[in-house]
């Protein structure tokens, strides 16, 4: 037997576990119609199949019809759960793994204007900041309902094959009777300790009552709220003490922080750029202080960092859960010694923000991820080798390089650049998002791997491509800034490129006219800001940086509002002339009745790329396909064979921004789906 830590079995009561890492309850929001269906099903058994110990699924399931899923969540209270929840408990099981559910009511954090239009019910009547509701004050028939809500729920999930719950306290319901910031109940369920907690010890006395003591059961709670006036560190630790001797649950899952803020969130759940494991010690002082059976999860992105929180004592379980949703083969190649293959987490938390803003969870850079029915994690070999010619050497060209690699086929990339990377290694230059660099980097050392053959310093020409006598061509070679958007004065302009780079020297008062919406726009305005420039903002939007989305907002806003930074939406740059050594800028308002002058000494455009696709379109004749991609047989997972060229020599195809401004995700999704079939 291995002597690792990570790979050690674990006694949970009844239950063993294989191995000592786990991925805690989170709702990638792939439920349909409440339910766990096909999707849901396969996205949760490939981390069992990757030799996790237990896999939790549904970040909070709803218990009740007053708790409205605003994530997507599944429906609990639904009796037709059960025989999902039975087929999905199966298959995790037939792969060795443990699996758990998550149950909560969200209280005040949801809405009253989704699902059933029922009003929001809480111990006060405070609102969340982030989901707005203005709750009812909980009435005695909803404290009872709401109990038995959570009762029913349990003995449904028993009855589903599951091995345990557990309570997701902590922002929801029952953390909103356990905190004096939101409990505003007089006696039994308000006031002091003993009556705050007592919500949460009925629950749990029906949910045992209902489903006995051969079922795991466990709360995920915070321990210190890290607000003035709430939970703080030592009632927390006698809260954590408390329930261990209730002798009602199993084990503790620590958390620390708030999440009635989207910057409350993000300190919780950290992003990239901010400390990674920045709780576990805390976590590691609940578990010394109970000797309670102990998990913790909060950017464990590594596996040296999950070897230490259980070599040193620190947690019982240790939750790498956006790792997992990166790599969910993490346990099989640790046990087949190939760490160094493991897909990072680069922190981007595309994952979380998208969930929050109203999607479905996605890796940045691991398309296969919420995608199983369609897309691999594993890449099968082609019947046949061919010769793959790729142009260009970012996350596009990189997934295209490395999924025609693994297909067996003979590769070459060309790049123009010193450097592969594109785009992310202009975004890597800011020290906050650098971990984006992981990105490139894996791609190139699985590239090296495979023996994918890399030409930098070399712009492709059509003779350079013909030269290698290819079968597939793909062309990604990204865009370049488009800033040519005004009416006049497009050549007294920079990009946000211009600024990022260094190739542009910051001015002293500088507009930045962003209507992309995207990394680029604030990173500039965090270069110029930090070099000492008086930066204003400016989108057309009713918000600004719609596309980087809530939590990846948190770091820069504290940034950019400590730097004073000016934001002004709705009004829109139209155009720019010179006045001596100083630019007139023009501006209005898609609403109409505006026209304003504003004097500044430099403007900077953020509107996304254009794509650079001159090769593509002068190779384009002498292909096969004529550059024409089957939609119908892309989506289908089938080859493509469009032929509409009898003297054509090779396929051509471009993917990523040579085709139009989209993502990292969408270029790395783009090369995947084409190439897995190549």
């Amino acid at each position: 037997m291995s002597n690792d830590p990570l790979l050690q079995p674990y006694q949970l009561k009844h239950l063993t576990l294989r191995n000592r890492i786990i991925v805690t309850a989170h709702e990638p929001a792939y439920p349909e119609d409440g339910m766990p269906k096909e999707r849901y099903r396969a996205y949760t058994v490939e981390r069992a199949k990757g030799g996790v110990a237990m896999t939790m699924t549904a970040g909070s399931a709803a218990v009740s019809k007053d708790s409205p899923p605003v994530f997507n969540n599944l429906l609990a209270y639904k009796d037709e759960i059960v025989p999902w929840i039975r087929e999905m408990t199966d298959a995790v099981h037939e792969e060795g793994a443990a699996i758990m559910i998550q149950l909560t009511h969200l209280g005040r954090r949801t809405r009253w204007d989704k699902g059933e239009w029922l009003p929001v019910v809480a111990p006060s009547h405070h609102r969340e900041a982030s989901h707005r509701a203005f709750p009812k004050k909980i009435e005695d028939w909803d404290i009872e309902r709401i109990i038995k809500d959570f009762a029913d729920a349990a003995e449904r999930m028993k009855a589903g094959g599951m091995d345990g719950v557990e309570l997701e306290a902590y922002g929801h319901l029952i953390d909103q009777f356990n905190s004096p910031l939101t409990n505003d109940l007089d006696g039994p369920y308000g006031g002091s300790l003993d009556n705050r907690m007592r919500f949460c010890f009925d629950v749990l006395k029906a949910i045992r009552t209902r489903v006995g003591d051969d079922f795991i059961l466990g709360v995920r709670y915070t321990a210190d709220e890290c607000l003035p006036g709430g939970t703080g560190r030592e009632e927390g630790l006698e809260i954590s003490k408390r329930l261990k001797e209730s002798g009602l649950i199993d084990y503790l899952n620590v958390i620390r922080g708030h999440i009635d803020t989207d910057a409350g969130l993000t300190d919780v759940i950290p992003i990239q750029g901010m400390a990674n494991s920045p709780h576990l010690d805390f976590a590691g002082e609940i578990r010394a202080a109970t000797k309670f059976p102990t998990f913790h999860a909060a950017k464990i992105p590594d596996v040296a960092t999950a070897r230490h929180a259980i070599a040193s004592g620190k947690v019982d379980m240790v939750g790498m859960t956006r790792a997992h949703m990166t790599d969910p083969h993490i346990v099989r190649k640790i046990i087949e010694k190939r760490e160094d293959d493991i897909r990072p987490c680069v922190g981007a938390n595309y994952c979380l923000d998208r969930i929050y803003q109203g999607g479905a969870a996605y890796c940045i850079h691991n398309a296969a991820t919420g995608r199983e029915l369609t897309m691999p994690h594993t890449i099968a070999k082609a019947d046949r080798r061919k010769k793959v010619v790729i142009v260009g050497a970012g996350p596009a060209g990189l997934e295209a390089a490395r999924v025609a690699g693994e297909r067996g086929h003979d590769v070459v990339v060309f790049e123009a650049a010193n450097d592969p990377g594109g785009q992310i290694r202009l975004t890597a230059q800011s020290e906050r998002r650098r971990e984006m660099i992981s990105i490139i980097d894996w791609r190139m050392s699985q590239c090296e791997k495979l023996g994918v053959t890399f030409h930098f310093n070399t712009w492709a020409e059509t003779e350079t491509v013909q030269a290698e006598n290819p079968d597939v061509v793909i062309i990604a070679t990204g865009g370049m800034p488009h800033t040519e958007i005004l009416s006049k004065g497009n050549e007294l302009v920079v990009s946000a490129w211009d600024i990022i780079s260094g190739d542009v020297k910051p001015g002293s008062n500088v507009l930045i006219f962003d209507d992309a919406g995207d990394h680029s726009g604030l990173q500039a305005a965090e270069f110029l800001a930090n070099a000492g420039a008086k930066v204003e903002i400016m989108t057309p939007d009713r918000s600004f940086a719609p596309e980087v989305m809530a939590m990846n907002l948190v770091p820069y806003m504290r940034s950019l509002q400590k730097l004073d930074v000016t934001f002004t939406v709705t009004y829109r740059l139209e155009s720019v002339e010179k006045n001596g050594n100083q630019l007139v800028a023009h501006v209005g308002s898609d609403y109409g009745g505006v026209n304003k002058q504003r004097t500044f000494d430099q403007v900077v455009i953020n509107h996304g790329t254009i794509p650079l696709d001159e090769l593509y379109f002068e190779l384009k004749p002498a292909s096969s396909n004529l550059g024409e991609i089957s939609h119908d047989q892309l989506i289908d997972g089938r080859p493509q064979t469009v032929w509409r060229n009898a003297d054509g020599k090779f396929q051509l195809f471009r993917i990523g921004d040579a085709v139009s401004a989209r993502n990292t995700h969408a270029a790395i999704y783009d090369a995947l789906r084409l190439l897995k079939d190549i």
